[in-house]
């Protein structure tokens, strides 16, 4: 996430970056999106879904044509630089003459290159280095707005971690407090808990969240002092665990529908849910922040905003097969904010190890998330502050930034467990700025740059077909507004209270 160009890794075809955009964009967003659909109204719901898909893919489109113009400058920064070599080294023992013919050809080399592109040379614009967000932000913007990225990256990241440090000791303790007494089987029978209804013996439901959570921290808080990558066989496991969950609660919740066993009967529409529905199709459309790292390694490249285009519309679908068969499925008051925990019940399916593996899914796949977001953040930090050639002391790299990266999250995890609510804050806020204002900034200030440094005939290969300065102005209009509209709805929802 932090600036630098890395090593692309080993190439795949076009498909298989395919499953990985699935993969990523697929996660723990999914999980709160029934609830979301539920207090909003299935009609609202559906159109703000696709209409945000709408937006997230043509955003990604933006990246994607910003990763090639960033790829374009590099490339041309070093064909600069090795003819600047090559000139110093034959500088020695010229005449007046070849100095001022050699002048002339350094004007005109400095002119667009369309005739070397002409000439058939390997096209400047194709994207073969990994060149991360905080790069391009590096690139095209200036100091301001390359602080403003890397405050709403942090912010993000931020909520990323509060969310994943809540969601695992929620699970933990609907889990293990509902295997206890009386509470057997009925999490997710529409059973209203407070937190503080008994756990065990005198301890509280909401004690029990918070030894979780100190458990949690501990377990996977030290991460944050190392570093810590994920491994092939890491992702091939959480993706597959991540797949039979999903695909049983869309089976579990037709077999209930077909049976006559459904309790849901949702409205069309309530506006009063449409803040957090909004943050939360936000959340769970977000892959720009790692396009990047998804989009360079792939061998075949002509045709990826076509495969980006699938990739959303299979999303899409998945998105509204898994929220109709939930609110049809369940009456809305009895709808969990993560789902998973709606399938605890033993009147839902009565196989114990289908339970609990369904009630501590977010337990296994988020664990394995959790420290890489967190040293994610932390790198991030460390860029924002590093200045070119300088140093961390050791007590400032290894203790003080890995602090200020846990501790916050920890914190707004110990105050609050509204998953719904910090899926729907984090999304409208943070979300918002790198999946539309982000992106639109920087596919706006490439072609700027483009045309500055190649000449205005010069086309990206990989430019969006959203290509008109319109769509920008629309993306950047609509950014704001959401801001406006999600703070107003905040305030006016606390004045009521």
């Amino acid at each position: 996430m932090a600036g630098g160009i890395t090593d692309t890794g080993e190439l795949y075809s076009p498909y298989v970056g395919l499953v990985y955009m699935f993969n990523l964009i697929v996660g723990t967003g999914a999980l709160t999106m029934p609830k979301a659909f539920a207090t909003a109204g299935w009609l609202v719901s559906l159109v703000l879904l696709m209409f945000l898909g709408f937006m997230s893919y043509m955003t990604t489109t933006f990246v994607v044509e910003a990763m090639a113009a960033a790829n374009a400058q590099l490339r041309w920064k070093r064909m600069e630089k090795r003819k600047d070599d090559e000139d110093e080294d034959s500088s020695s023992g010229v005449s007046d003459s070849d100095v001022l013919l050699h002048d002339g050809y350094e004007r005109a080399e400095a002119r667009p290159i369309l005739s070397v592109q002409r000439r058939g040379s390997p096209n400047i614009f194709e994207i073969t280095e990994r060149v991360e967000m905080g790069q391009m932000a590096s690139m095209f913007f200036n100091k301001v707005g390359v602080n403003l990225f890397y405050f709403c990256i942090i912010i993000y990241l931020y909520g990323d971690l509060a969310i994943y440090a809540a969601a695992v000791p929620v699970s933990l303790m609907q889990v293990t407090c509902s295997a206890t007494g009386n509470h057997s089987c009925s999490v997710g029978d529409g059973t209203k808990y407070n937190d503080t209804d008994k756990c065990w013996g005198p301890i509280r439901r909401i004690d029990a969240y918070r030894l979780y959570l100190a458990a949690f921290t501990l377990l996977l808080g030290p991460f944050t002092f190392f570093n810590v990558q994920k491994t092939k066989y890491l992702q091939i496991m959480t993706s597959l665990m991540r797949w039979i969950a999903f695909i049983l609660m869309i089976i579990l919740a037709l077999i209930r529908i077909s049976r006559g066993q459904a309790e849901g009967h949702p409205s069309m529409a309530q506006l009063s849910g449409i803040r957090n529905l909004f943050g939360v199709c936000v959340y769970s459309f977000m892959c720009q922040h790692s396009l990047p790292s998804l989009i360079t390694p792939i061998s075949k490249k002509k045709h990826v905003n076509k495969l980006v285009l699938l990739d959303y519309v299979l999303i899409l679908a998945f998105y509204s097969l898994l929220s109709f068969t939930a609110i049809y499925c369940f009456r809305n008051d009895t709808l969990m904010d993560m789902y998973t925990l709606n399938f605890t019940n033993c009147e839902i399916i009565n196989v114990a190890f289908i339970r609990y593996f369904l009630g501590l899914f977010p337990v296994f796949t988020i664990s394995t998330n959790f420290p890489i977001i967190a040293v994610t953040l932390r790198n991030n930090w460390k860029t924002l502050f590093h200045r070119e050639g300088g140093t961390y002391p050791w007590v400032v790299d290894r203790i003080v930034f890995p602090a200020i990266t846990l501790i916050p999250p920890v914190l707004v995890a110990f105050c609050t467990h509204d998953l719904e609510s910090l899926v729907g804050i984090t999304g409208a806020y943070a979300g918002n700025g790198i999946q539309y204002l982000i992106p639109a900034f920087l596919a706006y200030c490439s072609r700027k740059d483009t045309q500055l440094v190649f000449g205005s005939g010069t086309v990206n290969k990989h430019l969006s077909p959203f290509r008109h300065t319109f769509w920008i102005v629309f993306v950047l209009i609509w950014g704001f507004s959401c801001f406006v509209f999600v703070t107003a709805n905040i305030v006016l929802s606390e004045s009521k209270l």
